[in-house]
């Protein structure tokens, strides 16, 4: 088939490299326009797109596909099927039925669960111990369109975002070749979503980072793991920020004694952990990093402060 690649993130690189490799034909690709990014906000490809360059796809970056002009590289290529992952661009109905097949999508949730931007931080934050990757036929509405394929992988305990990217992008790309085939020999047809477990996952806001201690050990852990890419799960220490990119939950037992103690009370080094009070159970750290500061060991950290009676707030 005669395909167009619509991505950004390098969670969608292995979807195309996937489509690079197999029997059809990428006409070209479409991405997100160039923007700043990094410390010094320097305009930046994507990874799609660093990609797609390196091998000689054809790249359009429209900024919009409701006018025209944004629609101009899918009238040119008329693609047999578009495939698009992670986009970040809304497809109206005038850019799904350009290409004679019509538009599939990579998920990264089983749906109708997750539905929207951020499904993979949304399912580590809630506790999920399941979670996959699902390829729809698109329709106008968001992640609505029905089910070709569904891939399922287990959330493991100490399962971070970063980890969990990496895993449904490789199964993606698998579910996405199988559902080629099935789109190409006839011999299926994708089956519409039901209503039942539906749940949202609306885009991480950067206020969502912020922890409140008076949540469980459990609850904080979980916020650390989805939030490991970004935004990054923060606290205030002595009046700065402090990032929190490491941590696991720690109980009576591992202490080796039981401690109340008010939620967000510092209880100091214990097997190279520094040690939080929650509202339920303690937080152990073992990475984070000060304002402008270098990311380092808890150890590391506890060098250089003095830690008693201090409070994480």
């Amino acid at each position: 088939m005669r395909l167009i690649f619509a991505g950004t993130p390098q969670f969608a690189v292995p979807a195309l490299a996937a489509l690079q490799g197999s029997r059809h034909q990428v006409l070209g690709v479409l991405t997100q326009p160039d923007r700043p990014a990094g410390r010094g906000r320097k305009i930046s490809a994507s990874a799609v797109k660093e990609f797609a360059l390196a091998q000689g796809l054809p790249v359009a970056q429209p900024v919009t596909l409701r006018t025209p002009e944004g629609l101009a590289a899918l009238n040119l290529w008329q693609p047999d099927l578009l495939v698009v992952v992670a986009y970040g661009l809304i497809l109206p109905v005038a850019a799904l039925t350009i290409p004679r097949l019509g538009c599939v999508n990579i998920h990264a949730s089983l749906l109708p669960r997750w539905r929207g931007a951020a499904p993979i931080q949304r399912a580590l934050l809630s506790g999920d111990t399941e979670t996959g990757v699902t390829i729809i036929q698109m329709d106008a509405g968001l992640d609505t369109g029905p089910m070709w394929l569904q891939k399922k992988i287990n959330i493991t305990p100490h399962m971070s975002s970063p980890e969990l990217h990496f895993s449904l992008a490789k199964i993606g790309a698998e579910a996405l070749l199988e559902t080629l085939d099935l789109i190409e020999g006839l011999i299926a047809r994708p089956i519409a979503q039901s209503e039942v477990g539906m749940t949202y996952a609306p885009k991480i806001e950067k206020n969502e980072a912020r922890i409140d201690w008076r949540n469980s050990a459990k609850q904080i852990d979980q916020q650390v793991r989805a939030f490991q890419l970004r935004p990054i799960a923060e606290t205030l220490y002595a009046g700065e920020q402090l990032r929190i990119h490491k941590a696991s939950p720690f109980d009576n037992a591992l202490l080796g004694r039981v401690v109340e103690m008010t939620p967000g009370a510092v209880l100091g080094l214990h097997h190279e952990l520094l040690v939080i009070a929650c509202g339920t159970g303690y937080l152990g750290i073992s990475e984070l990093q000060r304002s402008g500061r270098r990311l380092v060991t808890a150890r590391e950290f506890t060098n250089g402060v003095s830690l008693e009676g201090e409070f994480f707030i």
